[in-house]
């Protein structure tokens, strides 16, 4: 069970940078989506999108291999 709940936890951010990374596709191919009233506001907000999807990702990576010891020592904890 706990490991359907931790791959639910990275599916919903996984799925944060999917949409970001097509709201930036979209906005490169002047496609611009409802809410959005600028083609550039919809492309920061898919790179804002992407970035932190990718960064909470990447930062529960990091705390789960800081807690199982397999991290080099300029990441490790002090």
């Amino acid at each position: 069970m706990a490991r359907f709940a931790a791959f639910i936890v990275l599916l919903i951010p996984g799925l944060f940078a999917a949409g970001g990374i097509k709201l930036m596709r979209d906005s490169i191919f002047g496609i611009l989506f409802k809410p959005f009233p600028f083609i550039w506001l919809q492309f920061v907000v898919g790179l804002l999108f992407c970035a932190a999807g990718l960064a909470f990702f990447a930062g529960f990576l990091l705390r789960r291999d800081r807690k199982n010891g397999r991290v080099q020592g300029r990441f490790a904890k002090k």
